[in-house]
C-alpha cells in the first residue's frame, strides 16, 4: 500500500491531464448531439426486415447466356406495410451476387413510384443483429465468468468507451473541430475511464494511466511528424475522400492522425497495466528489492510481452487491409512501389508508429512503477 506523500504525488502528477481532458470536453463538447444530415447523400432509404419465402432457381430468361438467376419471393415482417407480399426482380448469380435461401432473414429497400404509388423492393443485405447480439452476449458472459468483477467492470469500461466514441469523437468531428484535438482528448477520457472502472483508484492503476497517457503523447508526436515527412494525403481512401466531398472541411491528415491515436490505445493500456501490475507482484514476493532490481526483473516481463504483442498492431492493420494487398499482387507494380503508395503507406505508417509508442511504454511504465513501489515503502 502506498504512503500518503506517494499518493499525493501521484496525484499532483496527474492533475495536469485530468483538468486538459475536462476543459477539452468542454470546449469540443459537439453542439448537435442527435442528427448529422447531408443533402449531398440524398434522401435516406426505408429498409424494412422480410423473411424469404420462396426462391425459384432457374435459367435466366433475358440473357441468351447460359447464366442461372433466381426469383425470390419475400414476406415483409417489420413497418408499415408489414405483413405483405412481394416478389424481387430476377437476379443472375455469380461471384459477389448474395444467393438467397428459403428462411433466411434479409433487409430490404423499399421505393415508391411518386406517381403511380407502386411499392417496389430490393435486397439490401442480411439480419444480423440476432446472431451479432448473441456473440456479444457470449463475450460479455465469458468476460465476467473468467474476470469475475474484474471482468464484469471490463464489460463497463468497454460500454462507456463505446458511449465515448459514439457521444463525442464522431459528433465533435462533425462538428467541425480538429480530428486531432477530438481525438486526444477522447482518448484520455477513455483512458481515465477503462482504467479506473477495471482497476480501482489505486496507486497501481494511476501509475499505469501516467505511463498511458505519456505513450500516447509520444505516439501522437510520432504520428503527427511521419504522417508529414511521407505526405500522406488520404486521397487514395475512398472512406476519407467521400467524406470530405460530402462535408467539405474535414483534414483527411487530421483523420489519419485521429486513427492512428485511437487505435493504437486499446493496447497501450493492455501493455501499460500489465507492467504496473507485474512490477507490483514483483515487490509483494520479496519487498527487499530495490527500485533498480524492480525494474529489472519488471523489464524481463515487459521483454516478452513486447515479444509478444509487438505483432498485434501489425497483423491487425494487414489483415483488414488483406484484400488490398491481394488486389495489389496480382498487378505488376513493384513490391517497394506498393509499400509506398498513399493506401498501404498509411497503414504502414499506423502500425510502425503505433508499435513504437507500445514498445517505448513498457520502459517508461515499468521505471514509473518501480520508483513508486519503492517511495512508498521507504516514505
Amino acid at each position: 500500500m502506498a504512503r500518503r506523500p506517494v499518493r499525493r504525488l501521484l496525484t499532483l502528477a496527474l492533475i495536469p491531464f485530468v483538468v486538459g481532458t475536462i476543459v477539452g470536453l468542454i470546449v469540443l463538447w459537439p453542439a448537435h448531439q442527435k442528427h448529422h444530415s447531408v443533402s449531398s447523400l440524398g434522401t435516406p432509404a426505408q429498409l424494412v426486415n422480410a423473411t424469404v419465402a420462396q426462391v425459384d432457381n432457374g435459367p435466366c430468361e433475358e440473357t441468351a447466356l447460359s447464366r442461372r438467376c433466381q426469383v425470390v419471393f419475400i414476406k415483409v415482417t417489420s413497418g408499415s406495410t408489414r405483413g405483405d407480399s412481394a416478389i424481387l426482380p430476377e437476379v443472375a448469380l455469380g461471384p459477389g451476387v448474395a444467393e438467397l435461401h428459403r428462411g433466411d432473414k434479409i433487409v430490404m429497400g423499399r421505393t415508391v413510384d411518386p406517381t403511380t404509388h407502386h411499392v417496389d423492393y430490393y435486397f439490401d443485405d442480411y439480419q444480423r443483429r440476432t446472431p451479432m447480439l448473441l456473440l456479444a452476449i457470449l463475450f460479455a458472459v465469458l468476460v465476467v465468468v473468467v474476470g469475475r468483477w474484474r471482468g464484469f467492470a471490463a464489460v463497463v469500461g468497454l460500454l462507456l468507451t463505446a458511449l465515448v466514441i459514439l457521444r463525442f469523437i464522431i459528433p465533435s468531428i462533425l462538428d467541425g473541430n480538429s480530428p486531432v484535438s477530438v481525438a486526444l482528448v477522447g482518448s484520455a477520457a477513455i483512458i481515465f475511464v477503462v482504467i479506473y472502472v477495471a482497476h480501482g483508484f489505486n496507486p497501481k492503476t494511476t501509475t499505469a494511466l501516467l505511463g498511458t497517457l505519456a505513450s500516447l503523447a509520444l505516439t501522437a508526436g510520432l504520428a503527427a511528424l511521419f504522417v508529414s515527412l511521407t505526405h500522406l494525403t488520404g486521397l487514395s481512401s475512398d472512406e476519407t475522400t467521400s467524406l470530405q466531398s460530402t462535408l467539405g472541411n474535414v483534414p483527411l491528415q487530421g483523420m489519419i492522425l485521429a486513427g492512428v491515436i485511437i487505435g493504437s490505445l486499446g493496447v497501450l493500456i493492455d501493455v501499460t497495466v500489465t507492467q504496473a501490475s507485474s512490477v507490483w507482484e514483483i515487490h509483494d514476493a520479496n519487498p527487499s528489492r530495490t527500485a533498480r532490481e524492480l525494474y529489472g526483473a519488471g523489464m524481463r516481463v515487459g521483454r516478452d510481452h513486447i515479444a509478444s504483442t509487438v505483432y498485434t498492431l501489425v497483423l491487425a492493420y494487414a489483415g483488414a487491409s488483406l484484400p488490398l494487398l491481394i488486389l495489389f499482387s496480382l498487378s505488376n507494380q513493384k513490391f517497394l512501389n506498393v509499400l509506398s503508395g498513399d493506401l498501404v503507406a498509411q497503414e504502414i505508417v499506423r502500425a510502425l508508429v503505433g508499435s513504437i509508442g507500445l514498445v517505448a511504454s513498457v520502459p517508461l511504465t515499468t521505471a514509473l512503477a518501480a520508483r513508486v513501489v519503492r517511495s512508498s515503502v521507504e516514505a
